[in-house]
Formats: C-alpha cells, sequence, structure tokens
C-alpha cells in the first residue's frame, strides 16, 4: 500500500491534498468536515486587518461550461473573508487542536507595510498553525487596493514582504503567485531570494466568462454591472503545469518547494502536478462542484496508480517528469512518428478526413465504402486527427526510426536533425557554417 503521507516544508499530512484557500475553506464547520472526509489539510481562506470587508450580496460566480454542463471553470467576484478577524483566529485555534496530524495553513493579505505584517503575524502565530501563504495572487477586488496581484505581479514588492514575514514569524512562510505574468519565474526568484520557504501556485486568471446578450452585462451581474473576476477549474489546468514545471527546472530557484494548485480535479491530475514538481496539491473548483467526498476517489485513485507503478511514497513521485521538461530547440527532429488507423474500430464518421482535410496537411484520404486511411509521404504527425476521433485508441502514432523502412510504402525513414540547433534553417547554425 503506497504511503501518501506528505512532509511539506515541515507541514506534516496524511495526504498530498489540501483544500485551497477559498470558500469551502472560510469557517470552522466547512474545515471540520473537510476533515472529517479524509483531507490532508487545508489553506484558511485569506484574512486581512480591514474589518470592513464587504462582499456582493448578488452572485459571485460564473461558469463556463463543457457539452454536457460539466464545469470547465468557475470565475469568483468575491474578496477575502468578511467574517471578523478575532472570530476567524479563534476557529482556526480550535480546528488545530481538534486535528493535529491535519496541516493548517493561514492565507494572508494587508497592506503591503512593514507594521501591517508585523501586527497579523503574532495573531496567527498564537493560533498553533502550521504556515502562512501570502496570498500575492487575487486578481480582482483587493488588487485595486494595493494588494493581491498587485503585490505579486512586482518581483521587488514580493521579495521584500517575504523578507518581512521570514523577519517576524517562526512559521514556514509560503507565497502565492499570480499567473497574470508574463514570465512566472521572476516573481518565483523574487520569493527565494526573499527566503520563502516554499511558493503555491497557480492563483486564479483574470478573466470574464461571458456577457448576458440580454442585459449587456458581464456575469456575474450584480445589478447590471460586471467586473473581471478569478477564473479556476479544469481549464487552467495546462497553465498551471507548465507553470509548475518552469518554476521546477529553474536553475536560479534551486530546489524551492512548490505547492500545486490549478484545475486539479482527478488523481491523474494531482499525480501530474507532483510529477512536475508539486510537494503538495490544493484543490477548490472541484470540492466545490463535487462536495468534500471527492477526496475518496483522489486518495484512493493516487495509492492504486502508486502501488501499480511501484512508488512507495510521495516523495518517489514529486519531479519525476520534470528531467524530460525541456525548450524547444532540445526536441529530437529525428523522432518520426505516422498515424494509424484501426479499421475495425473507426465508426467511419469523417471527422478525421474533415479536420486534416479543411485545417492541416490532407493526409487521410477516403475510400469507398468511407474507409479512411492516412496518406503516409502528407502525414506530417501532427496528432490532429487523433485529438478529433471520438473513438478512443482508434487513431494512434506508430514510432518510426531513422533508417526504418515503412512497411506501408516501402519507403525508408530519412535521417533528419538533431534538433534545431543543429537545423539549416536556424539562423545560429547558417552563422556557424
Amino acid at each position: 500500500m503506497a504511503d501518501l503521507r506528505t512532509d511539506f516544508v515541515g507541514i506534516k499530512s496524511p495526504n498530498p491534498f489540501w483544500l485551497a484557500s477559498a470558500p469551502p475553506t472560510d469557517k470552522e464547520y466547512n474545515v471540520v468536515r473537510a476533515f472529517k472526509a479524509g483531507w490532508g489539510g487545508v489553506v484558511w481562506k485569506t484574512l486581512g486587518l480591514d474589518p470592513h470587508i464587504v462582499n456582493v450580496n448578488g452572485p459571485r460566480y460564473g461558469v463556463v461550461y463543457g457539452a454536457d454542463r460539466r464545469v470547465l471553470g468557475i470565475n469568483n467576484i468575491e474578496l477575502i473573508t468578511d467574517r471578523p478577524l478575532e472570530v476567524n483566529l479563534r476557529e482556526i485555534k480550535q480546528v488545530k487542536r481538534d486535528w493535529p496530524d491535519r496541516a493548517m495553513v493561514v492565507s494572508l493579505m494587508v497592506p503591503c507595510e512593514e507594521w501591517a505584517w508585523k501586527e497579523i503575524l503574532p495573531k496567527v502565530e498564537e493560533t498553533g498553525a502550521d504556515g502562512i501563504e501570502l496570498n500575492f495572487g487575487c486578481p480582482h477586488g483587493m488588487s485595486e487596493r494595493g494588494m493581491g496581484a498587485a503585490v505579486g505581479q512586482v518581483p521587488k514588492y514580493i521579495e521584500m514582504v517575504t523578507r518581512w514575514c521570514k523577519a517576524n514569524t517562526r512559521m514556514p512562510v509560503i507565497v502565492k503567485l499570480t499567473p497574470n505574468i508574463t514570465d512566472i519565474r521572476h516573481p518565483a526568484r523574487a520569493a527565494y531570494a526573499g527566503g520563502a520557504d516554499a511558493v503555491s501556485l497557480i492563483n486564479t486568471v483574470s478573466s470574464i466568462t461571458s456577457v448576458n446578450l440580454d442585459t449587456m452585462s458581464p456575469e456575474p451581474s450584480i445589478d447590471g454591472k460586471g467586473s473581471h473576476g478569478g477564473y479556476c477549474g479544469p481549464a487552467v489546468k495546462p497553465i498551471a503545469l507548465n507553470m509548475v514545471a518552469e518554476i521546477a527546472r529553474d536553475v536560479e530557484t534551486g530546489d524551492l518547494p512548490i505547492s500545486g494548485i490549478g484545475g486539479i480535479t482527478t488523481w491523474r491530475d494531482a499525480a501530474e502536478f507532483l510529477s512536475l514538481g508539486s510537494g503538495s496539491v490544493q484543490v477548490c473548483t472541484a470540492a466545490m462542484t463535487y462536495g468534500f467526498k471527492i477526496i475518496d476517489e483522489l486518495t484512493r485513485g493516487l495509492s492504486d496508480w502508486m502501488d501499480e507503478k511501484g512508488y512507495a511514497s510521495i516523495d518517489e513521485v514529486v519531479g519525476r517528469a520534470v528531467p524530460n521538461v525541456t525548450d524547444w530547440q532540445y526536441l529530437n527532429l529525428n523522432y518520426v512518428t505516422k498515424a494509424r488507423i484501426d479499421q475495425d474500430m473507426c465508426i467511419k464518421c469523417g471527422r478525421c478526413f474533415a479536420a486534416c482535410e479543411d485545417t492541416s496537411h490532407q493526409a487521410i484520404e477516403i475510400k469507398p465504402g468511407r474507409v479512411f486511411e492516412v496518406i503516409d509521404e502528407e502525414c506530417v504527425a501532427c496528432n490532429l486527427c487523433v485529438d478529433v476521433c471520438p473513438v478512443e485508441d482508434c487513431i494512434t502514432m506508430e514510432v518510426l526510426q531513422p533508417g526504418d523502412v515503412d512497411k506501408r510504402t516501402g519507403k525508408v525513414v530519412e535521417k533528419e536533425y538533431a534538433n534545431w540547433t543543429t537545423h539549416p534553417n536556424n539562423p545560429a547554425a547558417k552563422a556557424a557554417e
């Protein structure tokens, strides 16, 4: 049985699944329900010093659905907690006492001034919390007040505030990064320079999910007006995976621990984040969509997969895929594949033909009886036919080695170039010649 226990910058939990700072972690009632369900930890919804936080009383969420009405993404315009700081601190202390084996991290957002951090840090430390997460990612509402993403988009501010926190608390400091930036490595480097114990990412993506074409107001609409919000859920997972990988393989941040966030809905999503360097994973949208009991599927699925692959602990998974993430210029241009259609599985829908003929390389032909076959001479192995085929594994890519004879065409697969560095179309290669 795989061991799912984690030790993330000294914060121990029975499994790597934490609830992210969000509505599900806003109060003792929710967090206790989550721990009873089996979650390994939580990041308590962001606390601040302002006693006058007022959230809207109209719709707070906008949703993007898939064709089957499955939730692909949620856009929220909710601010940090509007509950009194003293109430939150009292509940955090009680929950930590009652559940000492679970990770309790507290998200914080206060003005970008040292006095504010000095004021709130001792209050949080007194609760017995395991760590703090600096919310430098929220893209709406608070950013207009000079907090959240307004700080996360300026590396020197990240480094400065991180230093303040490290100087004024014993608790591990996790810096939560905003994806609303050009190169995620720069804020991560700033957090590292400031002494951060870890980073977490991604926070939500600034977005407007839809417009009501009757009222001409963005959704969610508040009295006929709308605002940009923070987008999360399965739709942001590819963005999150890339940013996690960029930090994990950046030599300038060393082995900076990462808590991965962004669209984690299944155990497979979690395993992908772990393999790209995340030491823990945080979940929000999936819990809001399916409820806290989804943790059963997450832990059981991850455990079964680890057993199947022979991984005894989470540490054996973390970062395993990072060495295989590289820059485009180092990809092997000798690697040759061709599409193959399994005629026994084909339902003759023609989607592969339409996609290839209209938008790709005209590498699929229709033969009598609506039989679709690949024209190897035209196939560039773009994989579009595989992606649009409604039958899983009906179309696959066959790997051909340089010098091999293609059994279908009788032609020898020609050797290309080692990578872009040596390709004759590369200006640097031409200059070298």
